[in-house]
């Protein structure tokens, strides 16, 4: 199995930390190492790199996994016709169950920041932006760049921008608010950020890990990148695997993984598994037909579930109506406050969760949670709403057995005390100082 060093052609050193089941960890890089195993290539002709990009079928890593030779084409389109043109890597890693983008960030940021200087090229940028919300990965970006200031490497000024951690401040728009001194909120779309972002300008907002794997492409092609992964979802992808027991851990997988195989990579037995969240929070809960699919986008949301960021939380001890119910609290908490629909929307379905999970919800209680995942979804200016929502539904639709000795008051596994976190299955950074 390839790990994200190999795949990128910029080992570090050490042993392949994809192999083993803890936190991808290494000593953050830094400039020499990275240029001399091959980092900050001339970046050569902008549209040759734009079509190995199409080649190599790059889906976002951010979670809706939109093809990024799309992205990259809008923003290009616009600088050809004389526009100016920012981009902008988002490393706001809103999931609380997500770790990758942060430790890119702290440990990969020359990787990151070469990705940022080719996707500024193919775009025609004179102006980039690292957005993020972790301090020590502040820290770790703003020593790459200090060394790349004087590294006389051709790249246009990259600023950092430190918004503080919330749910929403990941979303796009929020993005391009915050860079522009408003607060980290979503905004109304459209326009959308590629059609008038920062500063009003077209704007590339990428995901931190989708600009990693632009090296890798841009020294070995877009067939080079196919070498892994499926034809629909191809190379790999960093998981953020917790729950069922283990200490949290990062793996770089190919696509079309059996899930199976991550199971007992990470040490969990199929048995054990009652269901997992995949994707983070917001794609929602499935059961264990989790155990039959490979990981990739199709197979993932043919079963109710989504690839998302990367992030599966495994269910094992844990009831999966306290789970949904803890899920639907945090979007409650989380929500931005600016639209109605989704302020008394994630109230009243984590309200609705809630007293299911303590044995006080009626059956007409389970019909308006039903009826609220269904009539709610897509009313929101970001996709709070809809997490709520995917919550919910995947747990009526997947966990109805469940559900029923809740109403009952029968449920064993919460016959000691239902399941109750704040942040479900949060995973926190492991990085040496």
């Amino acid at each position: 199995m390839q790990d994200i060093f190999e795949r990128s052609g910029f080992r570090v050193g050490g042993p392949a930390p994809g192999l083993e089941p803890r936190l991808l960890r290494a000593d953050a890089e830094r400039l020499d190492g990275y240029r001399a195993a091959g980092g900050y290539r001339p970046a050569g002709d902008p549209e040759a790199l734009l079509e190995q990009v199409r080649r190599s079928g790059l889906l976002g890593r951010g979670g809706a996994g939109f093809p990024l030779a799309v992205k990259l084409a809008g923003v290009r389109a616009a600088h050809q016709r004389g526009s100016g043109t920012v981009v902008l890597a988002n490393g706001e890693e809103g999931e609380p169950a997500s770790i990758k983008d942060k430790w890119l960030l702290r440990q990969r940021p020359h990787l990151v920041l070469d990705g940022l200087r080719l996707a500024a090229g193919v775009v025609g940028a004179e102006r980039a932006v690292v957005y993020l919300s972790d301090p020590a990965a502040a820290r770790s970006v703003d020593a790459a760049l200090t060394e790349l200031d004087s590294s006389g490497i051709e790249a246009p000024p990259i600023e950092l921008v430190l918004v503080d951690p919330t749910y929403v401040a990941g979303e796009e728009t929020a993005a391009v608010r915050a860079v522009q001194g408003g607060p980290a909120l979503p905004s109304d779309k459209p326009p959308r950020p590629f059609e008038r972002g920062v500063a009003g300008l077209p704007t590339l907002v990428s995901n931190v890990e989708t600009l990693a794997h632009l090296p890798f492409v841009h020294a070995h092609g877009g067939d080079g990148f196919r070498a892994a992964g499926t034809e629909a979802s191809p190379g790999t992808f960093l998981a953020t695997v917790s729950g069922g027991g283990r200490p949290a851990a990062l793996y770089e997988l190919p696509h079309g993984l059996p899930f199976t195989e991550l199971l007992a990579l990470h040490g969990v037995s199929p048995d054990s598994v009652r269901g997992a969240l995949t994707g983070g929070y917001f794609a929602g809960m499935v059961d264990r037909a989790v155990l039959d699919v490979t990981l990739e986008h199709s197979t993932l949301r043919a079963i109710g579930g989504g690839l998302g960021c990367g992030a599966f939380s495994l269910i094992t001890t844990e009831c999966p109506v306290a789970v949904a119910a803890a899920v639907l609290a945090y979007f409650d908490r989380e929500n931005a406050g600016q639209c109605g629909s989704c302020w008394n929307g994630t109230a009243a379905m984590a309200a609705a969760a809630g007293a299911l999970r303590d044995g006080t919800a009626t059956d007409e209680d389970v019909a308006r949670l039903r009826r609220w995942s269904v009539v709610l979804r897509g009313r929101g200016a970001c996709g709070t709403l809809d997490g709520a929502t995917n919550a919910a539904a995947t747990l009526l639709a997947r966990f109805g057995a469940d559900v029923a000795t809740h109403l009952t008051g029968t449920c064993p596994t919460c016959a000691d005390g239902p399941y109750r976190a704040e942040r479900p299955f949060e995973v926190h950074p492991e990085v040496r100082p």
